[in-house]
């Protein structure tokens, strides 16, 4: 572990309380990576463990004491910047506590106008660079977001610490080694992933192609090339998003091989590998797969359809992917380790906190209401959280509602005794649909979709769900003046919503994924849902169903999989009532 882990441990939890710090000491950007190197360079690899993954040993008592005495820290700079002032409304908290009691929630909404001009005089700290993420469709493109020096310390640290765990097969092993070779698959700056690859991985790896050079490629392009300095130069690593993994290892299979070995004569390392690949592939009796071709140290991957794609990555390319949590606005949250089971929090990242499910749908309903908020060690096993995120180390982000909901999946990690609650992503909170990694389609869009079709429709409602692929599953009720079929309504709505939103059409021209899918629902059944509710006694504001994400329940209901109610001359007045 670091330095500042080890002091931060030894520090009481009454010490740590009756402390606010001052304004941080600047430190010299590169210093965690300059020691990692260092450390490989020299094979110094039980110190290189000991430093970058040694936070995985701290008890849980221990992990909240490095959670409050960062957030201390973090509260003496906000008090000191304009965006501190307005996010924490004139409050002056002196502890934890007095924090999560007076400082209000946060959307980016309330930060939009600070981040999106990427002004730096407000901010906590000065950040050392800009890095954005997809927007809101119809609202604004990106969300940018600042990074801090020390933000970016962490950063590197845990990346050494991904390098290690994707690679290792028990604690203290570095299998990684200085100048491996890398697939380029992140998305190219200023993108979270495209800085990591850039101003961290590069420093450690060699990529395929060169990175100057597969910043600039469309997606095939990079990869073919890629794959062609692979079966000459050798593949150590791939890190990517779980979609791009299956759509990279499908086309790598699919590829024509055809035409005389001469020219291969002349790289023999090529030409050894391509051997070994077509023996492999025939004596399984199926087409060339990855694994056939190189033997990997590690994969590495990341967003919300991880769980989807692990079965077919590790049938791809010979070994399951380690996966890790990370957002633009929170950098790297959370990782698995040697066992690819749930992900443990990393403590120095952010302070944590987390609203059960129920008390996330209800503030969502409600605006007004304010929903109980847990702190990391008062989770419970088996229950969904929407989480909370402040910045450490000088970021902008306070009690800020990340949009995700997790599920905890234990206290700790028994078989490897790491004493840190287990997490997996489990979707999204919010109106937006996350699909591959590549698009978040808003309410807004899919609704203008609907509209820009010419579909005679009643309602509809819509979601992400997972089969082989994850997919966005409209339910939507049509006219009876509308003869069409689902399919065809797929057709209609999946060309609109490629014209309306461009990562969207990315989807099918990059991962040849259509990932649009229709029911139609009979008619009267979302006036039937409504009435339901009425008669449950559920308030105005929650009687028609959800446009976005509507749960299982409420689909089994819009299906007729639930019990339905009968209209009587009453209720078709509250109908009315409730349609007004």
């Amino acid at each position: 572990m670091t330095t500042k882990t080890k002091q931060l441990k030894e520090m009481t939890t009454e010490a740590l309380e009756k402390e606010v710090a001052t304004e941080l000491e600047p430190v010299e950007t590169g210093k965690e990576m300059a020691a990692g190197l260092q450390l490989l360079k020299e094979g110094k690899y039980e110190e290189l463990w000991q430093r970058f993954c040694g936070w995985i040993d701290l008890s849980l008592e221990e992990v909240m004491n490095i959670q409050r005495r960062l957030l201390l820290e973090q509260i003496g700079l906000l008090k000191k910047c304009e965006l501190g002032g307005v996010l924490m409304r004139g409050a002056r908290p002196r502890t934890v506590e007095e924090f999560r009691e007076q400082v209000p929630l946060t959307t980016y909404a309330d930060y939009a106008p600070y981040l999106l001009k990427q002004g730096m005089d407000a901010l906590p700290r000065k950040p050392m660079l800009w890095q954005h993420t997809s927007g809101r469709s119809g609202e604004y493109d990106f969300k940018w977001v600042p990074l801090t020096t020390r933000q970016w310390e962490e950063v590197e640290a845990l990346v050494m610490a991904l390098l290690c765990f994707s690679s290792c097969r028990k604690r203290g092993e570095v299998n990684f080694r200085l100048r491996d070779k890398m697939l380029y698959g992140a998305a190219p700056p200023p993108y979270v992933t495209g800085m990591v690859w850039r101003y961290a991985l590069s420093e450690i790896v060699d990529f395929l192609p060169p990175l100057d050079e597969a910043e600039t490629m469309p997606f095939g392009e990079r990869f073919q090339k890629g794959f062609k300095l692979a079966l000459s130069e050798g593949f150590d690593h791939f890190w990517s998003m779980p979609s791009v993994m299956v759509a990279v290892g499908e086309r790598f299979s699919q590829r024509k091989r055809s035409g005389s070995i001469i020219p291969l004569l002349r790289q023999p390392k090529m030409l050894f590998r391509i051997m070994r690949g077509v023996i492999k592939s025939k004596l399984a009796g199926r087409p060339m797969l990855p694994k056939d071709v190189w033997s990997f140290k590690g994969l590495l991957t990341g967003g919300g359809d991880g769980s989807v794609y692990r079965k077919k990555i590790e049938e791809m390319w010979g070994r399951p992917p380690l996966e890790l949590y990370c957002s633009t606005e929170a950098m790297i949250m959370a990782m698995q380790t040697w066992d690819y089971q749930g992900l443990s929090f990393c403590p120095t990242s952010n302070f944590f906190e987390f609203i059960p499910e129920e008390e996330s749908l209800r503030s969502r309903a409600d605006p007004l209401y304010q929903p109980n908020v847990l702190l990391l060690d008062e989770v419970k096993p088996g229950e969904n959280y929407e989480l909370v995120i402040t910045s450490f180390h000088g970021g902008p982000f306070v009690r800020y509602r990340h949009g995700d909901m997790v599920k905890i999946m234990a206290m700790r990690n028994e078989q490897l005794n790491i004493d840190i609650p287990q997490m997996v992503y489990h979707s999204r909170v919010d109106d937006m649909i996350d699909i591959a990694g590549f698009t978040r389609l808003t309410e807004t869009v899919i609704w203008k979709a609907i509209e820009n079709s010419g579909i005679a429709y009643e309602d509809w409602a819509a979601r992400k769900e997972l089969k082989e692929k994850p997919i966005l599953h409209l339910y939507l009720e049509p006219r009876e003046s509308n003869h069409l079929t689902a399919e065809e309504v797929a057709a209609l709505v999946h060309e609109q919503l490629k014209m309306l939103d461009t990562p969207y059409s990315e989807l099918e021209s990059y991962l040849g994924l259509k990932p649009l899918e229709v029911t139609l629902v009979p008619q009267g059944a979302f006036n039937r849902y409504m009435l339901k509710q009425q008669a449950a006694g559920v308030e105005l504001g929650r009687v028609k169903v959800l446009h976005i994400n509507p749960t299982d329940d409420t689909v089994d209901f819009l299906l007729g999989r639930a019990p339905q109610v009968t209209v009587s001359s009453k209720t078709k007045r509250q109908r009315e009532t409730v349609s007004a």
